[in-house]
């Protein structure tokens, strides 16, 4: 969810509760992940006060406010008002509105959680693969890479596919991260380059998803990318906060292979102003565009609209006539192409965070300017932003993702107590949020 996804309606209806105002704590303490949350409700509890004060009889095209035995005619002076004679009020419904709107996020972070099954419910094991002939020195040592796929489609009971893959992947010794949804499936799985093999066969005869090899995306590593395994049946295989049946799969653009992509890009850089009625659109997140982008791209931080929901969700809206998508993504592109459009690195979602396929570095050090573009985690405690920090700024302890994350420390008292919010900070809340209706 969202701070702009709840309109005034859905806010009215949240059962306001004054009398436990006090335990909530002033916005000036709240780290600023929840001080978004907080000043939300703020603009909300203010907008609501002022319209029940509107006059329900009015003639068509006018409006007028009572209040203190006043008419106000214009917003400014309802507004002026309520802000200078009720403001203790506001403060209690925005504490409430927002105590409640916590509870209501912590039980939509639960809701999101991976839900297991037992794999004793359902036989999977004519889909696990007799590897036998194959020691176990070959399934867990030696060279190995990092498996990287994803495939849209409906899969009817995502909980025994949920039991495959983890039995599938415990017995290859394989580590990462595997999402099942009732629209797909979406995996990053670390191991020796014997296991990922067998891993790409099992996936290429499961009836359900009719994958073959090309789907695939490897490069160098191995399960030691990884901490752990985690499969988990989700609501969406990329994370987005909406509805897969509002903005589906089935609606996306048309897939152009590489070379017709790179035709199509190269066409677009060749016409220059010309091409006013073209945009080539990056649909990653922050992390990912930041270090690496197609040559003359848009690249706004979209959070999780990307692959096949990203088109789909340029489609819904109608701002555009023709919408297409690279297929297989920039990796796809990068094997064949590892001197094209494309410069910069690619970032990937292990602990290796990038790879690269040419030695440009187009972003620089959060602190100094220098050219960087390794990742590496902010050091403040509870913090998962990724920060560009240079070898020298390391060096003077210039660790988090931003200033104020460098000074913080152990100030987030709040934050053992309230719903932990991933991927909240400073820095995050001076980020473009395109689009803002999801």
């Amino acid at each position: 969810m969202t701070s702009g996804s709840m309109n005034t309606t859905e806010f009215l209806d949240l059962e306001l509760d004054t009398q436990n105002c006090d335990e909530v704590k002033q916005e000036k303490t709240l780290p600023a992940g929840l001080r978004k949350y907080y000043n939300f409700c703020r603009r909300k509890s203010f907008a609501t006060f002022v319209k029940s004060k509107r006059e329900s009889s009015q003639n068509e095209g006018s409006s007028s406010w009572f209040c203190c035995n006043q008419i106000f005619k214009e917003h400014t002076s309802i507004h002026k008002h309520v802000a200078k004679c009720h403001n203790a009020e506001i403060k209690q419904l925005t504490l409430s509105a927002y105590e409640c709107l916590l509870n209501q996020l912590e039980k939509e972070a639960e809701s999101m959680q991976p839900k297991e099954q037992k794999a004793d419910d359902e036989d999977v094991s004519a889909w696990i693969p007799n590897i036998s002939h194959i020691s176990e020195e070959l399934l867990q040592k030696g060279p190995g890479k990092v498996l990287l796929y994803y495939h849209y489609c409906k899969v009817e009971n995502p909980h025994v596919v949920w039991a495959w893959q983890k039995a599938l992947c415990e017995k290859l010794h394989l580590t990462g991260k595997v999402r099942v949804a009732t629209e797909g499936i979406n995996g990053t799985v670390g191991g020796t380059d014997m296991a990922i093999d067998v891993y790409i066969s099992a996936m290429c005869s499961f009836p359900v998803f009719k994958m073959d090899k090309d789907d695939f995306k490897t490069s160098d590593g191995g399960a030691k990318c990884f901490t752990d395994l985690r499969v988990g049946v989700y609501k969406e295989i990329v994370p987005m906060g909406v509805n897969p049946e509002v903005i589906t799969y089935e609606s996306a653009g048309l897939h152009l292979e590489p070379e017709e992509f790179h035709k199509e890009v190269e066409d677009f850089l060749t016409k220059g102003d010309l091409c006013n009625n073209t945009v080539l659109l990056d649909c990653r997140n922050f992390y990912e565009s930041k270090i690496g982008q197609f040559t003359n791209c848009l690249a706004p931080d979209i959070r999780g609209i990307r692959c096949e929901r990203a088109s789909a969700y340029l489609r819904s809206k109608e701002v555009c006539k023709e919408v297409y998508q690279l297929k297989g993504g920039i990796h796809k592109y990068l094997e064949r192409f590892p001197d094209g459009f494309y410069r910069g690195k690619l970032f990937v979602f292990d602990e290796r965070y990038t790879i690269s396929s040419n030695t440009d570095v187009i972003s620089d050090c959060r602190y100094c300017g220098r050219p960087w573009d390794q990742y590496q985690l902010c050091s403040t405690q509870l913090c998962y932003q990724l920060v560009l920090s240079c070898p020298s700024c390391r060096e003077d302890e210039l660790t988090a993702c931003c200033p104020t994350c460098q000074t913080k420390g152990q100030t987030q008292s709040l934050a053992s107590t309230a719903p932990h919010l991933k991927e909240e900070c400073e820095c995050t809340d001076r980020r473009p949020r395109i689009p803002q209706d999801v």
